[in-house]
C-alpha cells in the first residue's frame, strides 16, 4: 500500500511535507501540492466543495482530513460531506493543529486524504 506523506511542520501560512512545502496542501496516497483553491473556486464560505476532493478520491482514498484553519474559519460545503458518505469515505473537520495530528496519525494504516489551509 502506498502511504500517504507525513506532515514534518505545520506554522501560519506553511505547512511541510517530505514533498515539498506548502501554503494550502493536497495530500494523498502516493504524494502532495499545492492546493490552490482558484482551481476549483473555493472560498471560505461555503467552503470544501466536491470538486476540491475528487483528485483524493482518484488516489483511492477511504478517509478524508479536513483542515479549516488555525482559527477554523474554512467551511465544508454540505454537498461534499454528503458525497463522501455516498460513497462510504469517511470525512474528519477539524481545526488544522487538530486534523494534523489525526491526519499523521491515520497517515501510519489507512488510505487518508487531506486537505489543509494553514491560515485563518
Amino acid at each position: 500500500m502506498e502511504h500517504s506523506p507525513r506532515i514534518d511542520h505545520i506554522s501560519w501560512g506553511r505547512l511541510e511535507t517530505g514533498d515539498g512545502s506548502f501554503k494550502d496542501a493536497k495530500l494523498f496516497p502516493g504524494g502532495a501540492r499545492e492546493w490552490d483553491w482558484n482551481e476549483t473556486g473555493t472560498n471560505h464560505e461555503p467552503g470544501i466543495q466536491p470538486a476540491d476532493v475528487e483528485e483524493l478520491l482518484e488516489h483511492g482514498v477511504e478517509v478524508v482530513v479536513f483542515g479549516q484553519g488555525f482559527y477554523g474559519r474554512l467551511g465544508v460545503c454540505e454537498e461534499t460531506l454528503r458525497m463522501l458518505k455516498e460513497k462510504g469515505i469517511t470525512a474528519h473537520a477539524q481545526q488544522t493543529e487538530d486534523a494534523v495530528r489525526l491526519y499523521n496519525d491515520l497517515a501510519e494504516s489507512e488510505k487518508v486524504g487531506a486537505l489543509i489551509h494553514s491560515t485563518c
